[in-house]
């Protein structure tokens, strides 16, 4: 979802910075690229220790969500995101939202896109307790698959992190990554297809007739 259906990645940048500028501290795409994807307590805890924050994981949690939860209501879609998953849905194509966001992060992000998500037959949200393991490790993608009703092959993950990518192979699907241009290309060089936005992907695209 995030970064790929809605542009929340710039929302939590700036909320990050703006509790790790307090400690003079500076969170810039070297780091961000490392956490983006991941559960929220991993993500936390790479930030505090790789700036050696005066922090707990939990206590900065408390900081940036309190942040977050006046920004994300704001959130709004990405480029071309709306227009292919309607197309996606014209045609009956199953579609899921599989995202790392526990539940009241995701209600705030999709406030103002009440009709549209509810669309998605199949959201599986990073606090469900079906998904042992947070990406990079493949849980969530064969939790939603399953739900789906597909098979893993048969499923396309569309993802913009690092992270996201990897636990699409791992989960044996396939993945065409929507990467911030900030981010190495390199990263996601296991990808079947790399774009630069939603823009450049049709429904024939991933689901010819």
């Amino acid at each position: 979802m995030d970064g790929v259906l809605l542009d929340t990645e710039r929302l939590y940048t700036k909320a990050t910075q703006q509790v790790v500028a307090r400690y003079g501290k500076t969170y810039d795409w070297s780091l961000k690229g490392q956490m983006m994807g991941r559960p929220a307590l991993d993500a936390a805890r790479h930030l505090v220790a790789a700036l050696g924050l005066p922090l707990t994981p939990e206590a900065y949690l408390r900081e940036s969500w309190a942040i977050l939860e006046g920004l994300m209501p704001t959130a709004a879609a990405m480029p071309g995101a709306r227009a292919l998953t309607d197309a996606l849905h014209a045609r009956g194509v199953p579609q899921a939202v599989a995202t790392s966001s526990p539940r009241h992060l995701f209600d705030l992000k999709t406030q103002a896109h009440r009709e549209w998500f509810g669309r998605f037959p199949v959201v599986v949200l990073g606090d469900d307790a079906r998904v042992g393991r947070g990406k990079p490790a493949p849980d969530i993608f064969l939790v939603t698959a399953a739900v789906l009703g597909a098979a893993p092959a048969d499923c396309v993950v569309i993802e913009d992190s690092p992270a996201g990518v990897a636990a699409g192979r791992a989960a044996g699907m396939q993945v065409v990554a929507v990467p911030d241009p900030a981010l190495d290309a390199a990263r996601f060089a296991d990808a079947d297809l790399v774009v630069p936005s939603l823009l450049a992907l049709t429904a024939d695209d991933l689901a010819p007739t």
